[in-house]
C-alpha cells in the first residue's frame, strides 16, 4: 500500500472535516459538564442523559415530523434530567459517584423500555431525515478552511459559538464569578450572600441541557435513526475531555478534536483496507485520548467537587 496516495490534500482536509463533526457532541457534553463541576457537582451521569435526551428527541421529532421541535425536546429532557440530578445530589446530598452511576445505569434500561412502548417491536428501524450540511456561500470555497469549517451542520456552528458564551459567562460575568466561588469556597460564598443552592442547581440545570443538546445530535445530525448502543463510551470521553482541558472550555474543544480526529482517522483507513487490523483502529480514538490525558498536565479539580454543602 502506498501511503503517498492516501495522504493526499483531500484525504486531509476529509479527515479534519469529519473531525470538527465527530467533535461536536463530545464538547457539547463536555461544556455540560464543566458547569457542573466548576460548581462543584460530578455528575457521572452524562451517557444516561445523552441516551434518553436522544430517545426523547427522536421520539419527538418523528412523530411531529420536525428535527428542530425534536432538537428541544432533547435540550428540555436533559434540563430534566439535569435538575432531578440536581434534587438527588444537592437537596437530598446524595453520594455524587453514586447517584451518577445509578443515573447510567437506570438509562440504559429506561431508555430500551420506553422505545418498546414508543415505536413498538418493528422490523425496520423507524428513520428520519438528519439535519443536511450548511453550506455557508463564498465562505465554504475558502481552500482548506471552507471545506472544513463552513460545509458543517447547523449543530456544529452552535457548539463553536457555544464554547466562546461558555468563555465569557465563566470569566466574563458575575455569574461565572459566583460559580467559581460555589465551586471552590462554597461556604465563604454562603458568608459573602450567594446561594449555594440556587448557583448548583442552575448549573446542573444548564449543563442537563447541554448534554441533552448534545444526544439529540446523534440521531438528528448523524444517525436518522435511534440506536441504544449510539453513544458507545462518548459520555465517559466528555468527561474526561473535562479533565483534560483543566475546566477550560476551549482546553475542551482542543481535546475534542484530538479525539475526532482519531476517530475519523480510523474510520477512513477501514474504508481503504490500509491492512492494519481493524481492532486496533477501532480502539485508536479512545487509546490516544487516553494518551492525551496522561500528558496533559491538569490542574487540581475545584476544591468542593463531590462535596456536599451543608449551611451551618
Amino acid at each position: 500500500m502506498e501511503w503517498t496516495t492516501i495522504l493526499t490534500g483531500a484525504f486531509l482536509i476529509q479527515v479534519l472535516a469529519a473531525s470538527l463533526h465527530l467533535a461536536t457532541p463530545l464538547v457539547l457534553a463536555a461544556l455540560g459538564e464543566i458547569f457542573a463541576e466548576r460548581a462543584g457537582v460530578l455528575n457521572l451521569g452524562i451517557e444516561g442523559i445523552m441516551l434518553l435526551s436522544g430517545l426523547s428527541a427522536f421520539a419527538i421529532a418523528t412523530n411531529a415530523q420536525s428535527v428542530w421541535l425534536g432538537i428541544l425536546a432533547g435540550i428540555a429532557t436533559g434540563a430534566l434530567l439535569g435538575l432531578f440530578f440536581a434534587f438527588m445530589t444537592v437537596t437530598r446530598r446524595a453520594d455524587q459517584i453514586v447517584t451518577g452511576l445509578a443515573f447510567l445505569i437506570l438509562s440504559s434500561g429506561a431508555a430500551i423500555y420506553f422505545y418498546r412502548i414508543i415505536f413498538g417491536s418493528r422490523s425496520l428501524l423507524p428513520q428520519i431525515e438528519p439535519l443536511s450540511q450548511l453550506e455557508i456561500p463564498l465562505l465554504k470555497d475558502i481552500p482548506i478552511l471552507g471545506p472544513v469549517l463552513f460545509n458543517q451542520t447547523i449543530l456544529t456552528h452552535l457548539m463553536l459559538v457555544l464554547v466562546v458564551v461558555c468563555v465569557l459567562v465563566l470569566w466574563r460575568t458575575p455569574f461565572g464569578l459566583r460559580i467559581t466561588a460555589v465551586g471552590e469556597y462554597p461556604a465563604a460564598a454562603d458568608a459573602l450572600g450567594i446561594n449555594v443552592i440556587a448557583v448548583r442547581y442552575a448549573c446542573l440545570v444548564i449543563g442537563g441541557a447541554l448534554m441533552g443538546l448534545a444526544g439529540a445530535y446523534f440521531p438528528l445530525a448523524e444517525l436518522g435513526f435511534y440506536s441504544n448502543s449510539m453513544i458507545g463510551g462518548r459520555g465517559f470521553i466528555a468527561l474526561a475531555l473535562v479533565v483534560f482541558g483543566r475546566w477550560n472550555p476551549l482546553l475542551a474543544l482542543a481535546g475534542g478534536l484530538i479525539f475526532g480526529a482519531a476517530d475519523a482517522l480510523q474510520i477512513r483507513l477501514q474504508l481503504i483496507q490500509s491492512g492494519i487490523p481493524s481492532q486496533l483502529m477501532i480502539a485508536l480514538p479512545y487509546i490516544l485520548t487516553v494518551l492525551v490525558i496522561l500528558v496533559g498536565r491538569a490542574r487540581q479539580s475545584p476544591s468542593a467537587l463531590t462535596i456536599p454543602y451543608v449551611r451551618e
